[in-house]
């Protein structure tokens, strides 16, 4: 079977295909041309079967006299249509068998990234280097409701997109945090589920710079469909560029956090922050209203944790550390304190909550570290 849809490959834009990805790796291409040999065997099997079956309906109907034989058992048919489809098989499975051995042979890499999987966003950490990061779904949800003109790569650009550099092998560990998530990017012939509590591994090998765009291929929940991928492959001098400036840049951040443990931001900052990070990773399922999906996601607005004054240190280690047995996950090593902080503070007075009361970083990185307030 054909596949009937394609992601977009580097700067190309989206369009309908009548076949599979042809791919810009070796391996990918190794996959395309094992898949036109099996569709060459097939249509010529299909050709020959329909075309014996045709010709015997036509030149042995009952208008030209023909009369049904009666015999059965014939040893050399059986014998013949045993043979046929074995050698047929063993044609395709020599092919078949190298290129799978090829595409699980993840040994001797120069490079390897580890792949975490959660609803509904991903995780890569560079090993090795001081370098992790999360990657969300960068399409608005302006868009999404068709309040605003969708762009050319809609639902398929991401915030912070995994940089990897051509001509090197590079090794992907991929699980997840929560269900079964799959990391596919069909340019790089690349599929593995996303399972928790194991690692499964793939590799690839880009041969030339670009931007390479995939999706989550699991159905891993509500928000399934928001969860793409996006690579970008660099040369290697633009690649170390990129990655000691990304280290630069998470060494600044780490430090401005801690400089923010000692300062106290405005309620003003707090709420404006705070909204912007609720629209981005808390309204999928708590709702830009605040209430929630009834029987899925609970409400924020008017209820619970966010308005009581004494449940704060409890709302605070909510938003942190998760809350097991829910859908509920650990933001605390997703977002800085600055972010966590306001936040907190945004669900704790937006809707008509009002409590007055800010969150500080200082509060946060408290319960982080598991001290009492």
């Amino acid at each position: 079977m054909v596949a009937a849809l394609s992601l977009p490959v580097a700067a190309e834009t989206e369009t309908m295909r009548l076949n599979m990805t042809q791919g810009v790796t070796e391996v990918s291409q190794r996959v395309f041309d094992l898949h036109m040999t099996i569709l060459y065997i097939c249509i010529v099997i299909g050709v020959v079967v329909f075309g014996v079956m045709f010709w015997a309906i036509i030149h042995h109907r009952k208008s030209k006299g023909a009369v049904a034989a009666s015999f059965h058992e014939s040893t050399k048919v059986e014998i013949l249509w045993t043979i046929i489809p074995f050698a047929i098989l063993i044609v395709m499975a020599i092919p078949a068998t190298n290129t799978l051995l090829a595409m699980e042979d993840t040994s001797e890499s120069d490079l390897t990234i580890q792949v975490t999987g959660s609803q509904w966003k991903w995780h890569y950490r560079y090993f090795g280097e001081d370098v992790e990061f999360y990657s969300l779904l960068a399409t608005t949800t302006a868009q999404i409701e068709n309040q605003r003109e969708k762009r050319d790569n809609y639902l398929l650009e991401v915030d912070r997109p995994l940089v990897v550099p051509i001509g090197k092998k590079v090794r992907f560990l991929i699980t997840s945090q929560d269900v079964i998530h799959s990391w596919w990017v069909p340019d790089f012939a690349v599929k593995k589920d996303a399972n928790p509590g194991f690692i499964n591994e793939a590799w690839t090998r880009i041969d030339k710079p670009g931007i390479y765009r995939g999706q989550c291929a699991e159905l891993c929940g509500k928000d399934h469909g928001f969860m793409p991928i996006v690579v970008i492959a660099k040369t290697q001098v633009e690649y170390d560029q990129w990655l000691q400036a990304t280290k630069v840049a998470q060494q600044e951040a780490y430090e401005e956090e801690q400089r923010l443990l000692a300062m106290e931001m405005s309620m003003d900052e707090l709420m404006e922050l705070g909204e912007q990070v609720y629209g981005t990773r808390c309204a999928m399922c708590h709702q830009l209203n605040g209430n929630g999906i009834p029987g899925a996601f609970p409400a924020l607005a008017g209820q619970g944790v966010s308005i009581d004054p004494a449940k704060k240190l409890e709302h605070i280690s909510v938003v942190v550390h998760g809350k097991s047995g829910t859908a509920m996950q650990a933001f605390g090593p997703q977002l800085s304190l600055k972010q966590l902080a306001a936040v907190i503070t945004y669900e704790r007075n937006a809707w008509g909550n009002n409590t007055g009361e800010t969150v500080q970083a200082a509060e946060v990185q408290a319960v982080l570290n598991g001290e009492e307030l």
